[in-house]
């Protein structure tokens, strides 16, 4: 825990540094999303060779889609109170 703690605090001093080096923002933000990729690619691998989770995929699936579309309506419902409170009486 405290390697990933110091790699943070380094990435983040080292992100203040070199923020005005517009080349190594650009670089950085190709391999991270490169690194999202092969994390969701491993990430798949890992889901396609449990054949615990294969099996159940059918009732995982449906509970993902519950999970999912409960989120989105929650967070639709929330952002539309939270601009009535905070941003609607801005506008008059």
């Amino acid at each position: 825990m405290l390697i990933i703690i110091a790699l943070l605090i380094s990435g983040i001093l080292l992100g203040f540094l070199l923020r005005e080096k517009k080349g190594i923002i650009v670089l950085t933000d190709k391999l991270t999303n490169w690194t999202v990729y092969l994390l969701l690619l491993l990430l798949g691998i890992s889901i396609g060779s449990n054949e615990k989770i294969i099996s159940n995929i059918g009732s995982i699936g449906i509970n993902a889609i519950i999970l999912a579309v409960g989120t989105v309506i929650g967070s639709v419902l929330l952002s539309y109170v939270v601009y009535l409170l905070y941003f609607k009486k801005n506008e008059k």
